[in-house]
């Protein structure tokens, strides 16, 4: 099991893109993935989450408090701010922006924790940030996302809250209650969450990409490059304000994690939920989901480049 953990792990954003590409070339591929399942899959991931989780990852906010407000603030004022710029500067039609700004409305994923591990980063603070915010995410994710597109389309505030509550919170808390109870079970079970995870991560790409090909394709060069503006921008801003905040060099790595890599699995399910008549709102997230996991491996080879460089 450790050789098939080491080989997803390392060959993830290569499976997803793969997966992504099949999907997009011949969409039959993955329509057997109902779009149904995607808050079932994601689901069983935060299930899987709060299984890892350990109590530290919540007492390190009283431990280190303005960090953890500032990777917060950070990851929600950010990219939500900027997937609102870029949404308008694309002049990107409803249903993309709307999974633009839902995308950098919602909380670091776990996929944030594996990288700032790549790139040297303080994982602990990652792990801190991330789960702090995905608590955050039921309250901040649907009052920013009703702040920034209430000019452009219907939000429903309750309804997304519920859904976040539903799909991320309860999986979290059942996680971390049989993690709590049954904590030698829970570690052989831990075994297989990674391949677990990325398999069902992407399923959840490949599902939206099938079921949306025609339209990506028609869109496809904008939309892309939209994402990776978003991503990348975020990368650089929690880098820079990491450089502001005089912040020691594993902690501005790991902003810079942090603020650019979003839970977009998430943005993917309340898109689907939240927006029904636009069916395009799955797209960014899908989309993000494959760019983030290339990009962010990408930045922590740079980033251990540059420390073995301070070394020398």
């Amino acid at each position: 099991m450790d050789l098939l953990n080491k080989f997803f792990g390392k060959h993830m954003s290569a499976i997803i893109l793969l997966a992504s590409v099949v999907a997009l070339v011949y969409p039959p591929s993955f329509l057997w993935v109902k779009t149904g399942w995607i808050n079932y899959l994601l689901m069983l991931i935060m299930f899987g989450m709060g299984m890892t989780l350990k109590p530290e990852a919540f007492l390190f906010v009283f431990k280190r408090p303005l960090d953890i407000l500032t990777g917060t603030l950070a990851q929600f004022i950010i990219m939500p701010l900027l997937a609102y710029a870029i949404s308008k500067g694309f002049r990107l039609e409803a249903g993309l922006m709307a999974g633009m700004i839902l995308v950098g409305a919602c909380p670091g994923g776990t996929a944030s924790n594996v990288i700032t591990y790549l790139a040297k980063g303080d994982v602990a603070l990652s792990v801190a940030m991330t789960s702090v915010n995905t608590l955050l995410a039921p309250l901040l994710t649907p009052l920013i996302t009703y702040m920034l597109l209430k000019a452009t389309v219907q939000v429903d505030v309750c309804a997304m809250f519920f859904s976040i509550i539903k799909v991320v919170i309860i999986p979290i808390a059942l996680g971390l209650t049989l993690n709590k109870f049954f904590e030698k079970a829970c570690e052989k079970m831990t075994n297989f969450l990674p391949v677990f995870s990325i398999i069902c991560i992407t399923l959840t790409v490949a599902s939206v990409i099938s079921h949306n090909a025609e339209e990506i394709r028609r869109t496809g060069a904008i939309i892309l490059i939209a994402v990776m503006a978003h991503n990348l921008l975020g990368f650089l801003i929690g880098y820079l304000l990491g450089l502001v905040l005089k912040m020691a060099p594993q902690k501005r790595r790991t902003l810079s994690i942090e603020v650019g890599m979003q839970n977009s699995g998430l943005a993917v399910s309340l898109a689907k939920t939240s927006f029904p008549d636009l069916a395009m709102a799955t797209v960014p997230g899908a989309i993000f989901s494959v760019w983030h996991n290339l990009s962010g491996a990408f930045l922590a080879s740079v980033f251990r480049r540059l420390e073995s460089k301070q070394d020398s």
